[in-house]
Parts: C-alpha cells; sequence; structure tokens
C-alpha cells in the first residue's frame, strides 16, 4: 500500500524522498539490512538505464562479459591501495555448510582483481589490444548507513574495464567513457552534471586519476553520478598483465574502469519530483504517456473502444502508452499515475467522445490542455519534448543559482550552511580536505573541466597556505 500524502520537501527533505520511492512503487527495504527489493517499475526504470547505455557502450567497440560473484580473499591482497580503500565494506564467505572453506572468498565490491586475473591469461599480443568489456552485475559493499537507492549494501551496476597499450590511450578512453556519462545524464535524465576531476582524497582505490559527474540535488547536496578511472600500468603489473609489444618487449599495459549504479535513479527522483510525487523525464519513464478513460456508466464501451485506438495511434509513433482499465475511480487513478511521475496523461470522458477531445495533462507542470483526437499525433510527441527540455532547464537553472565561489572561509561557511555548492581556491593537501570535512562535513566534489583557474588566489581559503587550484565543495549523500 503506497503512501495516502506524502511528506513535502520543505518539511523533511529525507522523508519526502522515502514517501516518493513508496508512492511511486519503486522499491523497498529487503530482509536483509542495508539491502534492498526493487519493485517491477523501479526496474523498468534501470532497464531503460542499460538498454541505452548499452548502446553508447558498443558504438565504442566494448564488449559485454561476465564475471564470478566470488572472489579469492588472496586477490584482493595483490594490490594494497585497492584492498584499503574497501576493507571496511567487505562481506566475505568462510564457510560451506558445516565446512571451513580452504580459501575466503570475498563478496564482490568491484570486480578489477578478478578481471585482471583473466586478462592476465587473455592478453599475450600488441594484436590483441585493447580489451574492452563491460559487465551488467550486482555488487556488494557493507553500507552502515543505508538509504534506498543511494547506498545500499548490495546494488546493481555496471562495470566497464579496459586495457590499452599505452598510457595515453587508456587516458583518453577513460575521459570518453565519462563524457558518455555525462550526455547521457543530460539528454536522457534531464539532470545537469558537472564534469571534473576527484581530488587525491577522493580518487578511487588503487587510481592514479579518478573522473566524476556531479549532480546537484533540490536540498543543494551532490551525488555522485559516475565515475572513470585510469589506473595507469599499476593493476597490470600487479595482476602480472603483460603483452609482447612489436618490438619483441614485454610490457605492462595500461588500464581502465568506469561504472554508474542504480544510484542514478536516486538521483533522478531528487533532481526532478515534487511534493505530489515522481517526476520522470520522458526519455527515462517506462510510461511516457497514461491514457485514463472516465468511466461513469454511460457509453463506457465507447470510450473504452475510443482510449484503445488512441493508444495503438501513440504505440504506432514509438511512444511507451498505457490505458488504465482498472475499476478504480477516475480520481483514484489520476492521482495514481500522478504518484508514479508519468509525463503525460491523457483523460476521455462521455463529453470528450461527444467533442472528439480529450484532457491532457502534464506531469512537470501540472498544466491541463483540451486537444482534439485527431491531432494527438503531432502534439504529444512535440509535449513529451517540451517536457524533457523544460526538466533539464529546470534544473540547470536551479543547480547554477546554487553555485557561488568565495574568497574567504567566513563566506564558504555561511555559503555552505545555506545548501550551494562552493567554489574556492585550496592548497591541495589531505589535511586540509580533512580538516574542512570534520569541521563541516563538506568534502571536495571535483575539479571542474571548464573551471577557470586563472583567477587563482594566492592563498587557500582554509589553511592560508600557497593554493594550487579552485575545486568545487559541497556536501553529499
Amino acid at each position: 500500500m503506497s503512501v495516502n500524502k506524502i511528506t513535502t520537501r520543505e518539511e523533511d527533505f529525507s522523508q519526502w524522498y522515502l514517501d516518493v520511492i513508496e508512492a511511486a512503487g519503486l522499491a523497498e527495504h529487503a530482509p536483509v539490512r542495508g539491502c534492498m527489493i526493487i519493485k517491477p517499475y523501479g526496474y523498468a526504470i534501470w532497464e531503460k538505464i542499460q538498454t541505452i547505455m548499452d548502446v553508447e557502450f558498443k558504438k565504442l567497440g566494448v564488449e559485454n562479459a561476465y564475471f564470478p560473484l566470488l572472489i579469492p580473499e588472496s586477490f584482493m591482497t595483490k594490490e594494497a591501495d585497492h584492498i584499503e580503500g574497501f576493507a571496511p565494506e567487505l562481506a566475505t564467505v568462510t564457510h560451506v555448510g558445516k565446512d571451513k572453506l580452504p580459501e575466503n572468498f570475498v563478496i564482490r565490491p568491484t570486480s578489477e582483481t578478478i578481471i585482471y586475473d583473466a586478462f592476465s591469461r587473455w592478453l599475450k599480443s600488441y594484436r590483441d589490444l585493447p580489451i574492452l568489456v563491460n559487465q551488467w552485475c550486482n555488487v556488494m559493499r557493507w553500507e552502515l548507513r543505508p538509504r534506498l537507492f543511494l547506498r545500499t549494501s548490495e546494488f546493481l551496476w555496471q562495470e566497464g574495464h579496459t586495457v590499452h597499450r599505452t598510457e595515453q590511450e587508456a587516458e583518453e578512453f577513460s575521459r570518453k567513457m565519462l563524457e558518455v556519462y555525462r550526455a547521457f545524464q543530460e539528454e536522457y535524465m534531464a539532470t545537469p552534471v558537472i564534469s571534473g576531476e576527484k581530488t587525491e582524497s577522493e580518487r578511487f582505490a588503487g587510481a592514479k586519476r579518478t573522473y566524476t559527474v556531479e549532480a546537484m540535488m533540490q536540498d543543494g547536496k551532490a551525488v555522485q553520478n559516475g565515475t572513470s578511472h585510469f589506473f595507469g600500468t599499476d593493476f597490470a603489473s600487479h595482476f602480472d598483465v603483460q603483452f609482447l609489444d612489436s618490438d619483441n618487449q614485454l610490457k605492462n599495459p595500461s588500464t581502465t574502469s568506469w561504472g554508474v549504479s542504480t544510484r542514478m535513479i536516486g538521483s533522478l527522483i531528487m533532481v526532478h519530483s515534487d511534493d505530489l510525487g515522481l517526476v520522470l523525464p520522458p526519455k527515462i519513464a517506462p510510461i511516457q504517456v497514461i491514457i485514463i478513460p472516465v468511466l461513469l456508466g454511460k457509453n463506457d464501451d465507447e470510450i473504452l473502444a475510443e482510449a484503445e485506438e488512441i493508444k495503438n495511434n501513440l504505440a504506432q509513433l514509438g511512444i511507451s502508452v498505457k490505458l488504465d482499465k482498472t475499476d478504480a475511480r477516475p480520481g483514484e487513478k489520476l492521482f495514481g499515475w500522478e504518484k508514479k511521475g508519468v509525463p503525460i496523461r491523457i483523460e476521455l470522458g462521455p463529453k470528450d467522445l461527444i467533442n472528439k477531445c480529450v484532457v491532457v495533462a502534464r506531469r512537470d507542470t501540472s498544466e491541463k490542455t483540451n486537444q482534439s483526437i485527431s491531432d494527438l499525433a503531432v502534439f504529444v510527441p512535440e509535449l513529451l519534448e517540451n517536457i524533457q527540455n523544460n526538466l533539464f532547464n529546470r534544473a540547470e537553472k536551479y543547480r547554477d543559482e546554487k553555485i557561488v565561489e568565495v574568497a574567504n572561509w567566513e563566506d564558504f561557511k555561511n555559503e555552505i550552511a545555506a545548501g550551494k555548492f562552493v567554489i574556492a581556491s585550496y592548497d591541495g593537501t589531505k589535511e586540509t580536505e580533512k580538516a574542512i570535512k570534520e569541521e563541516l562535513k563538506v568534502t571536495t566534489r571535483c575539479i571542474p573541466f571548464n573551471l577557470e583557474q586563472k583567477n587563482l588566489a594566492q592563498k587557500c581559503v582554509f589553511s592560508g597556505k600557497k593554493a594550487t587550484t579552485k575545486v568545487i565543495f559541497g556536501r553529499s549523500y
């Protein structure tokens, strides 16, 4: 049973988020602490994400594969920085029945170690390069503070892993994949993101460079919506991945990994939804148009027949459309689909049938218009595009208004307290990052690619030491 009343964002943003998930029927907590059950409607959103992104990966020559869920514990110790980064989150299998296993197995937190073991057998010659693989799977990182979609102990994701002849090729590919993530989120999820490089403290365990796309939620907090990592030759050397180059020399290749997860669904909710429930961009919505026949016992058969024809005509245009034939009251249907965030709602009643028109409501603005049935084949596709663009522009305007640059520590604290992203000059040290995080619960989100660094202040806004770069700071989920 979904919630009857959704808590407002102003009243309690965290509870609002959970209420929207419940009201839309997206997911629920599982019996295992920190895990979630993704319901069919929520999984349908993930399927849309998978389908679209898989096509984009394959355009770049990436092939899908699958690797084991269980990883020998000895593999994890081969890369010290990697195991140190994941150690607190690892879940380990030690027994089968009552018998202790000869070696413990880690439930994958990510698959670099077992994939590189495979690469050591697959790669022989420079002619085998590049190797470009991806897998869609689940991973487990034991989460102490779970939140549906945003932070769960088990979650779904894709993880790409590539092997290249040179560092330059690997670096270029890691940046290319980040651009795939940026374009997908802005074009399909209508979510404006900031692309940039993570600071040393925020890098993925074992990476030389980590690139990220960061999105701002309606409460001013950040969600890291995807990352791409450049490893250089370190992982390859630790796992004896070598190839015979054209100069007849054995060399370690350079590698990358990159991934996005079901966290993006949490981001999608918090970027676009409102106090009435879920709001979905048309390009990612499992159902783009819902048709609600208003059945009052008069001309019901004719209304249903007309609604069916409208559905079929729109479906032929490639639009995902559903006809609600349930016997629920019209108002109950209306509010139910509103909570599910379907972009367009078409209502057809006895008077509409006589006038050969329908009522069309758009979810993003709640505006309603009367439209001739004969015009729907043109009107609906145009409206879907308009809704998609409006959601992006609205989110971008909100985000841009909440990014400020500061020159001193007092302004920094005040703007963070106001729920904003703050751009500030920074000395580049882990000590300063740690101190800011401890005092304000703020982290460096990234060094944006498009951020003008010419006006870099001489001193770090926090430490007073010589500044090395400008960084975006913000609170995050």
